[in-house]
């Protein structure tokens, strides 16, 4: 009999650090991630992401995660991917680790963003989730360029960025809220640049997760 994984190869990657799991966002993960998300990511005083979701009434929040998710996963093809990352500690989701690329096997790049709820901030957790992505898609996928951004206010994710090696690379103007003006720090990391921590991940599904996404 077919399993999941067989149907969607992408359900059989796992990428384990110290204390946390990554895996691809099953069905079973939503009302967890949307929960974290509810719970509160950031001061609601300003917006770090660039598309303000956050911002959405409980309702329709909840709705617009789950349909983008799923319009992220059914969209994976070879030449442009975007993979989300549920992010579990002790077995419950906390936040989101999101990997994408366009036409990598030639750009050999990815980029990636991130949420974590409020409640695991300020524990290392969001450095640990993006280090364990880095070590998965430069030692496993063959990625040499990873690439990033956050708003120039947004201190602790440029933070965890230069903690890992990733170095500025100008800078955009956005809108953030409808009229409101941001200023968005670009990052780059080579490979041999990274930072590795003094862990290694554990990954499984890795043989069919390349299949899958490399072609």
């Amino acid at each position: 009999m077919l399993s999941l994984t067989d149907v969607w190869p992408l359900f059989g990657l796992e990428i384990r650090t110290p204390r946390l799991v990554l895996r691809p966002v099953r069905d079973d993960d939503l009302p967890g991630l949307i929960e974290s998300a509810l719970a509160g990511i950031h001061d609601p005083e300003v917006m770090p992401f660039s598309m303000p979701w956050t911002d959405q009434p409980r309702e329709q929040l909840m709705r617009e995660t789950a349909r983008f998710l799923w319009q992220q996963r059914a969209g994976v093809r070879p030449e442009a991917w975007a993979v989300n990352l549920a992010v579990l500690h002790e077995g419950t989701p906390i936040g989101l680790q999101d990997v994408g690329a366009t036409d990598f096997a030639v750009t050999r790049t990815i980029t990636s963003g991130s949420w974590l709820t409020r409640a695991r901030q300020g524990v290392g957790l969001g450095k640990e989730m993006r280090a364990g992505m880095l070590q998965f898609v430069f030692d496993h996928l063959g990625a040499e360029v990873a690439a990033s951004d956050a708003a120039v206010w947004n201190e602790a994710s440029l933070g965890v960025s230069r903690s890992l090696g990733y170095r500025d690379n100008g800078r955009n103007r956005i809108v953030g809220r409808p009229g409101q003006l941001t200023e968005s720090q670009q990052l780059r990391l080579e490979r041999d640049d990274f930072r590795r921590p003094d862990w290694t991940i554990a990954v499984s599904g890795v043989a069919e997760t390349k299949a899958f996404l490399l072609g």
